[in-house]
């Protein structure tokens, strides 16, 4: 892959899109591809020791693009809030450590047995609420990422960029934005203005790309698609998202059985090679 134009510099590789690659792996793999950017999850960063994967990461020269994830901050019961809010004062500790402005946040579901999703919803804004200054002070911004109304009743009750926007918006732009994911939002009528309204007031804290292929694969979370392979115009994206004046990284986030069963570094040529055709 060259890097002698806009587009493949800007490419990060999510972790958890070659989750079949340790840490280091993926270091040496996107560094030897000329690959400047990635994004890191949680557990397997605290299993390696977050301060040894940033020490990792910077000698390498790479930029932590996201960590993820926070949030999950729906439920009803205090003492369960009240440990959800020091989980995710932790994760923007851990961003921080990592050099990262932007901790991706999943907002969470209903709880069990609740139906009232307009109180679930006030409480992803109560928590934020709490979190936004301490993030702030630690140089991370809060990435509210809305998810396909699928996952709204286990995993993510706000599902559509204005849903995040709305939230967003209460709070200074360098404390709170939100993610444009592609998978997530490409079926949404609206998707265009509200990219718009993101980026004119400086809230796309992250842009990630996957496809959406049909049929879904057995277990939709697992059904995210290799770049060209679905029904998502990615390049209309990536134009729609840069006119807002946006040039930060394009993350490719993508879970996929397919992908993990391929070897490690055979996947991340794959992707950087979808990326400059059907992305750029």
């Amino acid at each position: 892959m060259t890097t002698d134009n806009a587009g493949p510099t800007r490419l990060s590789v999510n972790q958890e899109t070659v989750r079949q690659l340790s840490i280091p792996a993926l270091v040496q793999g996107v560094t030897a591809l000329g690959i400047t950017g990635i994004g890191l999850w949680r557990a397997p960063v605290q299993e390696y020791g977050v301060e040894a994967a940033a020490k990792l990461v910077r000698d390498a020269g790479l930029t932590v693009t996201s960590l993820c994830r926070g949030g999950f901050f729906t439920a009803a019961d205090p003492d369960d809030r009240k440990a959800a809010l020091a989980d995710n004062r932790t994760a923007i500790e851990e961003a921080a450590t990592l050099g990262t402005d932007t901790l991706v946040l999943v907002s969470g579901g209903l709880p069990a047995g609740d139906r009232d999703i307009a109180a679930a919803r006030a409480r992803v804004a109560d928590a934020i609420t709490e979190l936004a200054p301490y993030a702030g002070e630690r140089g991370v911004r809060l990435a509210i990422e809305p998810l396909h109304p699928m996952y709204a009743s286990d995993r993510c009750v706000i599902s559509t960029l204005g849903q995040a926007l709305d939230i967003a918006e209460r709070f200074p732009a360098e404390q709170v934005g939100v993610v444009v994911d592609t998978y997530h939002i490409w079926w949404d009528d609206q998707v265009g203005a509200l990219i718009d309204r993101a980026g004119a007031a400086g809230r796309i804290a992250s842009f990630q790309v996957a496809d959406w292929i049909t049929p879904l694969p057995e277990g939709v979370l697992l059904g995210r698609g290799q770049l060209g392979d679905g029904s998502i115009d990615l390049r209309w994206y990536r134009e729609r998202v840069d006119a807002t004046g946006f040039d930060g990284a394009i993350e490719v986030e993508i879970f996929n059985p397919r992908l993990w069963a391929k070897e490690g570094t055979e996947a991340l040529a794959e992707i950087a090679d979808r990326y400059v055709r059907h992305v750029f």
